[in-house]
């Protein structure tokens, strides 16, 4: 074989050998946030209720992984805050989320009250113009006045949320006088009203928190958080809630329960 064939032939095997080696990289990877994943369920679901996980071989044999998968996994998961490694103890739970359910329309306390005692910081509270995204939803005119509140939510005195909220004035008036601290602003209205809430239309995405809501939320500056949208009617279909939320990324979760209907 001639000397420029053999470098060809030896730099195609060098080639083959790269790739393949990379996508052992991409398999072990793939397997580490398929594991990951499972062991985050298993956190939210209080699937280790004394707080430790069991030893990198353990989990290795019950999940059918390899040590090096399962030490990858963990460690995605101390990078996200939820665990972290203590010598001579092992493996730890040093943080959870908490489950807000998508199924049910529930203020924030309601939604939490199993897992401890939901308080708000009123920031700001006040008459303001409507901008027109506002009116449109509210269905008032473009400028008029509603009632707009910022509240930073903890649970527990951990921040949790924080809500932009806008009210019709008429209604919102008589929430001026109210318990906002510790009082949902759905049962508010359904006793300023005197009928129940109806229905709410959500949007639900994350975004990265802006330097105030960062700092309110005692977050990083950037870190993603959970932006629920959402637009809450009486019974009688009238708009009376138009609610911006920003929940902490890393201390909530949500969930739902779905059915099919074709």
């Amino acid at each position: 074989m001639p000397p420029t064939d053999r470098i060809r032939d030896h730099a195609g095997q060098g080639a083959t050998t790269v790739a393949a080696h990379r996508a052992r990289r991409r398999l072990r990877a793939d397997q580490a946030r398929q594991l990951a994943d499972l062991l985050r369920h298993e956190l939210l679901a209080d699937g280790f209720p004394d707080g430790t996980l069991p030893h990198e071989s353990i989990l290795a044999t019950e999940y059918g992984a390899s040590r090096n998968t399962v030490r990858q996994a963990l460690d995605l998961l101390r990078a996200e805050g939820l665990v972290d490694r203590l010598p001579g103890v092992g493996t730890v739970v040093v943080a959870r989320k908490y489950p807000h359910g998508l199924d049910r329309l529930m203020g924030l306390a309601e939604t939490l009250r199993e897992h401890g005692q939901v308080t708000n910081e009123v920031r700001t509270m006040g008459p303001a113009p409507a901008p027109a995204p506002v009116a449109e939803r509210l269905r008032v005119q473009p400028g008029t006045d509603v009632l707009y509140i910022e509240r930073l939510r903890r649970l527990n005195g951990i921040p949790l949320s924080l809500d932009l909220t806008y009210l019709p004035l008429d209604i919102g008036t008589t929430l001026l006088d109210a318990d906002l601290e510790n009082t949902d602003v759905f049962r508010l209205l359904e006793s300023v009203t005197g009928q129940g809430l109806g229905h709410a239309e959500i949007t639900l995405e994350a975004v990265n928190a802006d330097a105030h809501s960062a700092a309110v939320l005692e977050a990083p500056r950037g870190a993603a958080v959970l932006m629920l949208e959402r637009l809450t009617h009486l019974a009688d279909g009238r708009p009376v809630d138009l609610e911006f939320i920003r929940f902490r990324g890393d201390r909530i979760t949500m969930s739902g329960l779905l059915h099919r209907s074709l």
